[in-house]
This record gives structure tokens, sequence and C-alpha cells, in this order.
């Protein structure tokens, strides 16, 4: 089996949320992932879960999440899809298993807990910078779910912003912003209410604001509702942060398909 068709399993799996063994079974049911792969059930059989799992930990060894990440930038970039001057920055927990009923009798000790509102939730925090026009994923942060949004701001911005934008959970960090990107306007939302008291003018600025900031929720929505990377699959922060790398690789793909599918002009 060779590399360029394992490497089209490897992405099933990430579009379509799909284990090892998962897979195998989805390749021998349904024709049209056989055909991407380019699987003729006549002559050859399927790749085996264990076949399927050594690739994967073969890609994990080699640190390829980033590379793959930075690579499709390339690509976009080589057809025009640039990132521009204007940055959205957010974050999404990743759920993980809280239980203890496993084979460790423990959870998960990369993973910690952190409370949204009135829910508390288990599991890792996935930070990106999102370009404000293509909407392209451009940095990705991979912390546990207790990390404060914040801390990660500088590792989200590329440098040559002139507008970041993000909701509350960024509010306070001209400082950050000035450092990291110094001709950047900061256009974090601000909070209105105190003591029960609504300011009015700020409720307005972030719903102006907010115009631009909910097309991060576009990307989350590709990563978390297309996609379905909802929850961990793996123990560990650094596997489940190499899927993460690559869901956001092919995020990006998807985000501009009908541009890259746009026919050429002769």
């Amino acid at each position: 089996m060779g590399l360029l068709r394992m490497l089209r399993i490897y992405f099933l799996q990430q579009w379509f949320n799909l284990s090892d063994p998962g897979a195998e079974e989805a390749l021998y049911e349904s024709v049209s992932m056989c055909r991407f792969v380019g699987i003729d059930l006549g002559r050859e059989p399927v790749p085996d879960e264990t076949t399927i799992l050594k690739f994967r930990h073969l890609l994990e060894k080699h640190h390829l999440g980033k590379k793959l990440f930075r690579e499709v930038h390339r690509h976009l970039e080589s057809q025009g899809v640039k990132v521009t001057q204007g940055t959205i920055v957010d974050a999404t927990i990743i759920n993980a298993p809280s239980s203890t009923k496993n084979k460790a009798g423990k959870r998960d000790p990369d993973m910690h807990q952190t409370k949204k509102g009135n829910q508390w939730y288990f599991g890792m925090k996935a930070h990106i910078g999102v370009d404000s026009k293509t909407k392209v994923i451009h940095a990705v942060v991979a912390t546990a779910a207790n990390v404060h949004d914040a801390t990660i701001l500088p590792d989200l911005l590329h440098g040559g912003e002139t507008r970041v934008w993000g909701d509350s959970a960024y509010q306070g960090q001209t400082d950050v912003l000035r450092q990291h990107a110094p001709k950047a306007r900061d256009l974090t939302n601000r909070r209105y209410r105190y003591k029960g008291v609504v300011n009015e003018v700020e409720r307005a600025r972030n719903r102006i604001k907010s115009q631009i900031r909910s097309r991060v929720e576009h990307v989350f929505g590709v990563i978390k509702g297309i996609f379905h990377f909802t929850k961990v699959r793996y123990r560990g922060l650094e596997k489940n942060a190499y899927r993460l790398f690559v869901t956001c690789a092919l995020a990006n793909l998807y985000l501009v398909r009908r541009r890259l599918l746009r026919p050429t002009r002769a």
C-alpha cells in the first residue's frame, strides 16, 4: 500500500472522525471512500487496522502535523489565498473522558477541568488565530482546558496585523499586542456589565466588533460540526495536539474549497 493511499486513509479518519478499526470498516462499506483512496476491492484488500495505526504512529513520530499545516499554507499562498492584516483569536474546549473507569484507573493527567459559565468541562483547549478576511487558520496551539485564553495570545499573532478581534477573554492585552503586533488596533470585546449595570455604549460597540469576530465560529463549525472533533480520541496532549494541527490544515482546505476548485482562466 503506497504512501499516498495511506495518507488519504488518514485524511478520511480526520474528515469522518474514524478510529483505526472504524476506518478499515468504512472502506469496506463505502464505494466512494475506496474510490478516493484508490482501492479496488476486487483486486486487493483494505489495509487492516494495525497497518492504519502504524502509519498514524509514524506520522506522529516524525511530527508531521505541524509540517502538514505549514505545507497547506504554502499551497494556499501559491493559489492566491494569503493571510491579510486582520486576525481573529479564539479558543474552544475539546472534551476528554472524566471517568476513572479505565485501565490506568485515573483521568488523563494532561487534561484539566475548567469552568465556563456555570458548567464544568474536562479536556483540552484548541486556540486558533484566523484571518479576518479569508477565515484561514494561520496559528494553532493546544493546551489543557484550564489555560486562560489570553496567555496564548502572542502565539496566535503573525506580527503584521493592523487589527485584532477577540472576545472579552482577551481584553486588557493592549501591551501584549504592542509587543507582538506593534501596528495592531485592539478590537477585542469589552465587558459591558458591571455590578448589574449595563453600559449600552460598550454593548453596542461589542455588537459591531462581533460582526467580524463571529467569523471564527464558522471555522469552529467546520472543526467540530463537520469534522466532529468535539472529543479527544487519544490519551495525552501531544497526540491530540497533532490531530488538531492536521484537522486545522484540512479545515483550511475545506474553507477555501470553492476558490481552489474554481476553473482557471486561460
